[in-house]
């Protein structure tokens, strides 16, 4: 793709259900915020960070709460443009690009919705590769590149502005101010260069997004090649296939934090634990671990092929449970240590699921 069209959206959807891993949010309202504003403004240009002047500032976006909030509150449309404006006035600069946070859930779609609203591309690349529930957990952090300033913008027109000394800390005081905003915002963080995003962050991510896109689509409309077409192109497999009997799911802290039980589907004596924190983190068949974080669990409806979010899940629901590769960069040592598994507190350490690609 050059450029991002209405009719790339249903299929960018889709892909930022399955990577958002169960967190992002309800996708209904983001999408129809990117849909208003390319009818109004026309495509928006997709571009690599390459293309773009060096020294050039990048306007990284991002939706930022609990996703059981999406269903109460609705942003009203103005939110992620007043956010990305706000840090070019805090910056004194101009922004030559907009930038996805995550490609998960409405995290994918703002970004779009705000190039359109201000006249610039949208960069085909991300700081995740998929979404997460805090936000050091990105390549960015790795690479040792400031979160800070932060600029958070809620649905009544708040805005507040975060300076912190690291990024862990930026993170709480973000949290903090999140959850008085009623645990829903809109994010604009980790202002960098053009160069910077060439160097750290992951290329390709919204052009992916659509093509895993695609293949759920084709899994919604029958096709017999929809799932190996989704796994050949994530390198991932189907861990589970069950229906849920048991579902604990809490708002605590700015995150939708609990577990979701599955019984296995076929009548077959297994059980499938999944722990989530706003994403679903841990995979454990009758105790023992099969996926982790920073792997992907996504969960789709058996009937429909919805990708599901923590607070669409109900009893009775049959899912297809899903592992997926996550970035390479997320295996190294350090990239464990920032968002393995003992990262979230949970006492067990990083568990490869197979079929991936290290």
């Amino acid at each position: 793709m050059d450029e991002i069209t209405i009719d790339d959206i249903p299929a960018l959807t889709l892909g930022a259900g399955v990577l958002a891993t169960g967190g992002g949010g309800e996708p209904f309202v983001p999408r129809l915020m990117v849909e208003e504003a390319l009818r109004r403004h026309g495509p928006v240009p997709l571009v690599q960070p390459g293309d773009l002047d060096a020294d050039g500032l990048l306007l990284p976006l991002a939706v930022v709460g609990a996703p059981t909030a999406f269903a109460e509150r609705f942003f009203n449309g103005s939110e992620p443009q007043a956010a990305l404006t706000a840090l070019e006035r805090h910056l004194g600069r101009k922004g030559v690009g907009v930038l996805p946070i995550e490609v998960g859930g409405g995290s994918t779609l703002l970004p779009i919705a705000a190039a359109a609203e201000l006249g610039l591309p949208v960069v085909d690349a991300d700081t995740m590769r998929r979404a997460f529930p805090r936000g050091e957990l990105t390549h960015f952090h790795l690479a040792g590149i400031p979160a800070s300033p932060i600029v958070l913008v809620d649905t009544a027109g708040n805005r507040a502005i975060i300076e912190a000394t690291d990024n862990p800390t930026a993170e709480r005081l973000a949290r903090a101010a999140v959850t008085a905003m009623g645990m829903i915002a809109v994010g604009a963080l980790y202002p960098v260069t053009a160069a910077q995003a060439d160097a750290h962050a992951i290329h390709g991510s919204l052009t992916y997004c659509a093509e895993i896109g695609r293949h759920v689509r084709a899994i919604q409309e029958g096709a017999p090649d929809g799932y190996p077409g989704l796994l050949a192109t994530t390198g991932g497999r189907i861990v589970f296939t069950g229906k849920i009997i048991d579902l604990d799911r809490r708002t605590e802290d700015g995150w939708a934090r609990g577990t979701v039980t599955l019984d296995d589907l076929d009548g077959a004596d297994r059980t499938l634990r999944i722990d989530f924190q706003n994403e679903n983190l841990v995979a454990s068949e009758d105790g023992v671990p099969l996926v982790t974080t920073p792997d992907l669990i996504s969960l789709l409806d058996v009937e429909t092929g919805t990708p599901m979010t923590t607070e669409t899940l109900g009893y009775g629901q049959r899912l297809t449970v899903l592992a997926l590769p996550a970035h390479p960069r997320w295996h190294e040592p350090d990239g464990i240590e920032l968002a393995g598994p003992r990262a979230f507190g949970y006492d067990l350490d990083y568990v490869p699921f197979g079929g991936q690609d290290d």
